[in-house]
């Protein structure tokens, strides 16, 4: 009598699951369940033992998916636990054991990939916060639309900003649309460079970055007003109003850096202008820059603003000019006491050879009243006309056409913007 199905029904009680594969193998009767039980077996055989490698390959050939994550996760075999849980269908109840197994050991994106598989998308975002992975949790709350954005966003920030990021914090406004909170940052840097003395060129691109930021703000809210008056009639003229009254409702604290955007970016670009006009030789042209920027000294310390209109006028033999840039120099407060004495020393020599009086003086007319004004003069004195500046050359722009940039919307002679590709102040194409 051969009756191999009781030969394996005794085997199975007895426990002595190698024998029960032998069996079915060799045409011992069951089927396919009864011997992925048997796969299973000898796999919790050698799990109990702690011998992971070898319940592995039993594991799979039970398709026992379970127990396969825990030998994986006890190998170590990371790739193993990814490949299996992309292997699994959506919405699987091992998933989030999966993602758990992953976070224990810092692996972010994958239990990401998980929690997402089975659409728990605020586990995913918690699991971001908790291993310190902001932005891909920003990400992941913008995509998903979880209200809690601005609470993870100041999250990040204040991360970021105590390890001393700033230049990632403000990427991360950035990103989110946030360009007011950026461009506050931006400014910090900025004022930080400036007291510093680095490099000017550098704190006039940290000053440019920052005023970009506000002009990115300026155009969300006129477009989020635009969005909001689309419905009614006379959007156009209704929506800009709303812009504007939204813009000081939202910013009535910060109108120092909305109003005066593009200062810090004048200040230094004309600082730069000047001292390279000197070099190139051209003195008058230097000195009538560095005269206008007497206006920006809240920005760039005196001391260097006067040391370079001084230079320029010395150097363009206008001894007057040069004689109150010296007398400004000494009369700063926070010079020390041998600065100072330098300062009256090298005034002593200069106007005992030479007489403090300008040599010549240029005028231009007033395009409003006709009066003559000197040529360096941003303001007229009888119409109290104020004039822009053309952003090549440091002159007054007396004539109505110019050409204006699209971006920063400052102005040059339409001769002088000729030879260049890009806006000299913010650097827009042309």
């Amino acid at each position: 009598m051969d009756r191999r199905d009781l030969a394996v029904n005794l085997r199975v009680k007895l426990g002595d699951w190698f024998r029960v594969v032998q069996l079915l193998k060799s045409g011992g009767g069951g089927d396919d369940t009864q011997l992925e039980l048997a796969w299973n077996a000898i796999g919790d055989y050698f799990a109990d033992r702690q011998k992971w490698q070898q319940a592995v390959t039993y594991y799979v050939q039970g398709r026992n998916q379970e127990r396969l994550a825990e030998c994986y996760y006890m190998l170590e075999d990371f790739n193993g636990l990814q490949k299996l849980a992309d292997a699994l269908p959506e919405n699987h109840k091992l998933l989030p054991e999966i993602s758990a197994m992953f976070v224990t050991v810092g692996m972010c994106e994958e239990a990401v990939t998980a929690y997402l598989k089975c659409n728990n998308v605020k586990k995913a975002v918690d699991v971001c916060v908790e291993l310190n992975q902001w932005d891909q949790a920003v990400e992941l709350a913008k995509n998903h639309n979880i209200k809690e954005i601005d609470n993870l966003l100041a999250k990040y920030a204040a991360h970021l900003l105590d390890k001393d990021k700033k230049l990632q914090a403000i990427e991360l406004y950035r990103k989110a649309n946030h360009f007011l909170e950026a461009a506050k940052l931006m400014f910090q840097i900025a004022e930080e460079y400036s007291k510093k003395k680095v490099k000017p060129l550098r704190t006039k691109k940290m000053y440019t970055l920052a005023a970009l930021l506000i002009e990115n703000y300026h155009e969300k809210m006129k477009l989020s007003s635009r969005l909001k008056s689309k419905s009614r009639k006379g959007a156009d003229a209704s929506s800009a109003l709303a812009g504007l009254l939204e813009e000081d409702a939202v910013a009535s604290g910060d109108t120092k850096f909305i109003d005066n955007a593009w200062r810090g970016a004048e200040a230094y670009h004309f600082f730069l202008l000047a001292q390279r006009q000197l070099y190139q030789g051209y003195v008058d042209a230097s000195m009538r820059t560095a005269l206008y920027l007497c206006e920006f000294d809240d920005v760039i310390p005196a001391s260097d603003i006067h040391s370079l209109l001084g230079l320029a006028a010395c150097a363009n033999r206008a001894f007057g000019t040069c004689s109150k840039a010296f007398i400004k120099l000494e009369s700063l407060e926070s010079l020390t006491q041998e600065q100072r004495q330098h300062y009256e020393e090298l005034a002593l020599d200069i106007f005992t050879k030479h007489a403090p009086k300008d040599l010549r003086t240029n005028a231009s007319e007033c395009s409003s009243c006709g009066s003559m004004i000197p040529d360096w003069s941003s303001v007229c004195p009888s119409c109290d006309t104020k004039f822009s500046r053309c952003i090549m050359t440091g002159r007054p722009l007396m004539d109505y056409q110019s050409w204006s940039c699209g971006v920063c919307k400052h102005r040059a002679y339409d001769d002088e913007i000729r030879s260049v590709s890009t806006c000299p102040l913010c650097h827009a194409v042309i």
